[in-house]
């Protein structure tokens, strides 16, 4: 069964906020489905999806990322098919528009699984991705909240997907913690930790504080019961209490099974998703 999930970042959401994040969820979600209905991969489905979200200056990732504590702009994201276990993942990029593209990219090659700062950034050129300069995505919400520095935020977009093959992906992208040190690389950008893909498994994408979930590495952890045969949904929600105990953190996942099953659950105070299957009569929105 085709299907395809996206999430906008687990977190708290300011009441303005939550008509335009649900809008560009069900956009993502449509832009994912459209690549699986015309018979396309999971992979590319994810990597659409997630250019939607990267696109809109709503969602921390691409346009609207936050900034480190010296005002700057640094990304991660990364990519995964469950059908090879290719994997691609950039760390710490800036002056990209779409980091997902260039994880997709790194993917590609095949040489690497995970490159960050300039030298991810550099391979943009050879892909024919455009560059742009740091500041073109930075919005001016992203410099009031630098300016305040509040509580450090740091919300996540992600997808996963099985397309008409039987194969899964996901696809996770963020501009990391509000106020991070330059450099920090999180779990968006670390492969079994906020991104992981297996056809025997099935795909997975999480969000919220990133060392814990790279301490636990929560999504392949995840997977690992659902290849047991445990309903997803049930898995999301043990796999993120599993979190809470352990490492007293609060955080988001999304799972496709082999079968198409899905799970949606997080501990926040909010998160938006959005899915949509060949049985579910269209996009439909969650949280």
């Amino acid at each position: 069964m085709k299907v395809i999930v996206v999430h906008g970042g687990a977190g708290r959401e300011a009441a303005e906020e939550r008509a335009p994040r649900r809008a560009g969820l069900a956009r993502a979600a449509e832009a994912g489905w459209q690549v699986l209905a015309r018979g396309g991969s999971a992979l590319e489905a994810v990597v659409e999806a997630v250019v939607v979200l990267e696109d809109d200056p709503h969602f921390n990732a691409g346009l609207g990322s936050v900034l480190t504590v010296e005002g700057m702009l640094e990304m991660d994201a990364s990519v995964m098919q469950g059908e090879t276990l290719a994997a691609g993942a950039v760390g710490a990029v800036s002056g990209v528009a779409n980091p997902i593209r260039l994880a997709r990219a790194v993917l590609a090659e095949g040489r690497e699984v995970l490159l960050v700062g300039e030298a991810a950034a550099a391979l943009a050129a050879r892909h024919g991705l455009p560059r742009c300069a740091p500041d073109a995505l930075v919005t001016e919400e992203a410099r009031r909240r630098w300016r305040e520095r509040g509580t450090p935020s740091g919300e996540t977009v992600g997808a996963v997907a099985r397309d008409r093959a039987g194969h899964v992906a996901a696809a996770t992208s963020t501009g990391g913690v509000a106020g991070k040190r330059s450099g920090r690389v999180g779990d968006s950008a670390v492969i079994g930790a906020g991104t992981y893909a297996d056809d025997r498994l099935g795909a997975g994408s999480a969000t919220g504080p990133g060392e814990a979930i790279i301490r636990l590495c929560l999504v392949r952890s995840a997977l690992e019961l659902v290849g047991r045969g445990r309903d997803p949904a049930w898995v999301a929600q043990h796999a993120l209490a599993e979190l809470q105990r352990r490492l007293g953190a609060a955080a988001g996942l999304v799972l496709v099974d082999p079968a198409g099953r899905i799970g949606i659950a997080h501990t926040t105070e909010a998160m938006a998703a959005a899915w949509r299957s060949e049985e579910s009569g269209g996009t439909v929105l969650v949280g």
